[in-house]
């Protein structure tokens, strides 16, 4: 679909349609700017790719992204709620957010109610009910300085000004302790505080989600922060797929008298005497830009291809070349015939949960995290079960069912072997020999905690790391987080650390996206904070405003 009105200058050009140019682009127009957005792909939406014929007519498949919490936790969500209903984006949810189901047939539980899930986790391991309550409300104490974290621009009076908060508040030594307790391990943190590793291991896996495995530095934080915002939050999904967001934002931009392009490759930001003034096509036309150029790429794009030689700082063209890409991933997208059935027990919990993984617990994903940064195929993956039939039944026909299969687990780069040493690997390209072999295994072992997949199966679909980099060019190699989110690459140090923050070596020229901060994810976090720097009054304005008698 195309939203446009003719126009050849505007105050504001993005480069490509995620959530983040999106949401920044419709807060612009809200704000009175006149925007285009431009996208190489012939749909809008980045990583929100909504797709009703992926496998079977009738069946609506979320081909990348598929769940919105972020979003609906987001600001820029608050801000523009109320445009949005009006255009009819409305979200589902479910008090049953997330399980983990294991090999023994056992299952955990995280729910919205902090007293379900004392109940839950009380009944795997006594004290760990009251763990939960406890590092619960220990995390809300301070639950504005941990958000903040993610989504302030802290490389600015922002940041600085978060950082004084807190140190009025926690003083010295408390500041100390808070910031060394964000740097702790999940592994670390699950095991000082549950007993279980029922407990481990439904939360262990929600590290892969951040783009981190569970032995690296900040990933107890992290999953802090999931455990917290899956209780307070749940699991939303809008009715019909993420393709009524990305209308609805597009249709904002669009009714402001904006544009929002499909299968348009931007070719280079044009800059002048230090300023960006636009952007130049592979068509050879020249969108311009007044007031600011606004892109939603990778470093290695931006640095590498957008600018031209000598525009930027040597040294940020080479802190780009070295920027890391982290782990591939994998999807499976299979129709099913009915409901499914899961093994033991908690069948019918397991079936209303919108996200179950699958898994040994927390030592299973460090093995498989581990395996895949060897460049193995891991033996037992954390399998990513998406159940969104669940919350929304408009996605399929009536009694029929889809998963959604995500694997987080795979190497950047070529596959060096198979940790289980069944699957020829070959040369290490993902062939669709290699990708079926695979999502085989994957199948089949996903069969043993779901009886009737197997004979329920419709049709399957598989996005090998390739088959994914090739519907998004940010994600290189499969990785969809946009670089690895280790801690030399995220927060202060995201994208890069001779670029902190948004702004660029060149004037009007902002950085959004997974690959700057607060990372990856569907919350419009950069998107929001560019739009809001932009319409942000002048300094002598806002002095002005200050002063007694105005407001």
């Amino acid at each position: 679909m195309l939203y446009s009105r003719a126009m050849a200058v505007f105050d504001a050009v993005f480069v490509g349609s995620g959530i983040n140019s999106l949401a920044g682009a419709a807060l612009l127009a809200r704000d009175g700017w006149s925007v285009c957005v431009l996208e190489r792909d012939d749909k809008a939406g980045g990583c929100i790719r909504t797709s009703s014929d992926l496998t079977l007519p009738g069946f609506t498949h979320e081909v990348l992204a598929s769940w919105h919490p972020l979003f609906t936790g987001s600001a820029a969500y608050a801000e523009l709620k109320d445009e949005l209903d009006r255009r009819g984006v409305v979200y589902v949810n479910t008090d049953l957010p997330s399980g983990s189901a294991f090999p023994d047939g056992s299952a955990a539980f995280v729910t919205t109610s902090l007293e379900g899930n004392v109940a839950e986790l009380e009944r795997h391991a006594s004290g760990d009910g009251a763990a939960w309550e406890r590092q619960f409300n220990a995390f809300m104490a301070n639950a504005d300085i941990s958000f903040g974290l993610l989504s302030t621009e802290l490389w600015s009076a922002a940041g600085l000004s978060l950082g004084r908060k807190a140190y009025r508040r926690l003083g010295r030594r408390g500041l100390l302790e808070f910031a060394g307790s964000t740097l702790v391990t999940c592994r670390d943190w699950v095991t000082a505080t549950f007993a279980s590793e029922a407990a481990r291991g439904v939360l262990a896996p929600w590290v892969l989600h951040t783009g981190l495995g569970p032995d690296q530095a900040t990933s107890g934080f992290m999953t802090r922060v999931i455990a917290a915002a899956l209780q307070l939050g749940g699991m939303p999904v809008p009715v019909g797929g993420g393709v009524r967001l990305v209308d609805a934002l597009a249709g904002i931009v669009a009714d402001a008298g904006g544009e929002v392009r499909l299968g348009t490759d931007v070719e280079r930001v044009l800059v002048s005497e230090g300023r960006a003034t636009g952007v130049r096509l592979a068509s050879g036309e020249v969108v311009s830009a007044t007031r600011a150029v606004v892109a939603s790429v990778t470093p290695t794009q931006l640095y590498g291809r957008l600018l031209a030689d000598g525009e930027v700082p040597a040294a940020v063209t080479a802190a780009a070349r070295r920027f890391r890409y982290g782990r591939a991933e994998m999807q499976i997208h299979i129709a099913m015939d009915e409901p499914p059935r899961w093994r033991g027990s908690e069948a019918e919990r397991l079936a209303r949960c919108p996200i179950v993984h699958v898994t040994p617990g927390l030592d299973g994903v460090s093995r498989a995290v581990n395996e895949a940064e060897r460049g193995l195929l891991p033996a037992e993956a954390t399998i990513v079960c998406g159940q969104p039939v669940a919350l929304d039944p408009s996605r399929a026909p009536d009694g029929k069912w889809i998963v959604w299969i995500q694997l987080q687990e795979l190497p950047a780069g070529a596959v060096r072997g198979d940790a289980a040493g069944e699957i020829d690997t070959g040369d290490g390209t993902w062939t669709e020999e290699l990708r079926e072999a695979y999502a085989d295994r994957i199948v089949a072992r996903l069969g043993e905690s779901i009886t009737n997949l197997g004979s329920s199966t419709l049709k399957r679909v598989v996005l090998s790391p390739a088959d994914i980099e090739a519907l998004n060019v940010n994600l290189v190699g499969g990785d969809i987080y946009g670089g690895s989110c280790a801690l030399d690459q995220n927060l202060l140090w995201r994208p890069l650390a001779e670029t902190p923050g948004h702004a660029t070596p060149v004037g009007g020229l902002w950085h959004i996206g997974a690959s700057t901060h607060p990372g990856p994810g569907l919350g419009a976090g950069s998107g929001y904070l560019v739009a809001k720097e932009l319409t942000r009054p002048p300094l002598p304005r806002r002095l002005l405003a200050k002063l007694p008698g105005r407001s």
